[in-house]
């Protein structure tokens, strides 16, 4: 059993894969751990990226279910009772996630001057800008 003492005080989530399935999963994870009290940063990189453009980019990733879009998925999602990804963005925003977008990985698609979402606060940065944010007695997980 874990004590408040050994509990980390913050998770980093290193948000990579471009399925909208791990995607959704990063911010169930985050929005859990800022709510049991815990800091979060997620960090999106390649193509987790177009999850945070404009207006909604995260309809447009892919998904590990043939067949299946983005929309679908979250729509079925929702009728079984589980938070859909605005849901769990929104989430994130009020319980002050902070949301980093990775300069080197929208460089490496051609994605630099891609808007993004306004109502979140999404800061453009390096790997060493994240690994800098990220505290010492806390976790790092890479999806």
């Amino acid at each position: 059993m874990s004590t408040e003492s050994d509990t980390p005080k913050k998770l980093s989530l290193v948000v990579f894969s471009g399925t909208y399935e791990k995607v959704h999963y990063a911010l169930v994870m985050a929005s859990a751990a800022l709510a049991s009290g815990r800091e979060v940063t997620l960090f999106f990189t390649m193509d987790a990226s177009r999850a945070l453009f404009a207006p909604s980019g995260w309809r447009h990733l892919r998904t590990e279910v043939d067949g299946a879009t983005a929309t679908s998925i979250d729509l079925s999602y929702s009728t079984r009772g589980i938070g859909t990804f605005e849901e769990l963005l929104s989430a994130c925003a009020s319980l002050n996630a902070k949301f980093m977008i990775c300069e080197m990985g929208l460089r490496a698609l051609g994605l630099e001057n891609q808007a993004k979402r306004e109502e979140l606060a999404i800061e453009t940065g390096g790997v060493v800008t994240f690994l800098n944010d990220a505290k010492q007695n806390g976790e790092m997980l890479f999806i």
